[in-house]
């Protein structure tokens, strides 16, 4: 991951960072690795568990992206990694609003997900019965998308498919940042205590203020 983009530097430092849709917790541990304060939600209480056993010195928590149990303005940095390539296309302007909301004034986004323009569906992935669908999205289109939403693009990157790792499509990686209102200043501030770990493998207390 590191070798993508500039995570640690695009991301928040002195805030608490979200890693949405965090699924076994790689990611996040990898974020944690860089002195962030993170936090990860996941739909998946599967994930969650393999999660919190893997990495029992982190927050997880269980959550829609959708409809994320964060404050307003709480989150000093973002981070969607593939995690997005599940929503369908028409949701992609009430998920990057909620991004937006959770985020404080000049917090950061990073978005990475497969390029192109035609799905890619598996059957049978990893052995197992299933069908998967991955949204392929058009980098552009992302990013008008995230720009509607309220975000200043940041960066834009996409690189060419690694058989190696088996990929078959382009990978593409866009940084954001919460546009910050006249007078007031970036994300900046110590945000990590509106969560703290609890006792429980990662459970996390609620925020203060929160009933």
């Amino acid at each position: 991951m590191g070798g993508e983009v500039g995570v640690g530097d695009g991301v928040g430092r002195g805030g608490l960072v979200a890693d949405l849709g965090c699924g076994p917790g790689r990611t996040t541990a990898y974020l944690a690795s860089l002195g962030l304060d993170v936090l990860g939600i996941d739909l998946s209480g599967a994930m969650l568990a393999i999660a919190r056993r893997e990495n029992p010195g982190l927050c997880f928590r269980q959550g829609s992206m959708l409809e994320l149990d964060v404050p307003d303005g709480a989150l000093a940095g973002v981070v969607s990694w593939y995690s997005s390539i599940h929503t369908p296309v028409d949701r992609l302007p009430s998920l990057f609003a909620e991004f937006h909301r959770v985020l404080a004034p000049g917090g950061h986004l990073l978005l990475a997900f497969q390029a192109g323009d035609r799905p890619l569906t598996l059957d049978r992935p990893f052995g197992h019965p299933v069908r998967l669908d991955f949204e392929r999205r058009e980098p552009e289109a992302m990013a008008g998308l995230l720009e509607a939403a309220g975000f200043t693009l940041r960066s834009r990157t996409v690189r060419a498919a690694n058989p190696e790792l088996g990929e078959s499509s382009p990978q593409a990686f866009l940084t954001a940042h919460k546009r910050v209102p006249v007078r007031q200043g970036a994300a900046g501030a110590d945000l990590a205590g509106v969560f703290a770990d609890g006792e429980g493998g990662g459970q996390c207390a609620e925020a203060p203020g929160e009933e």
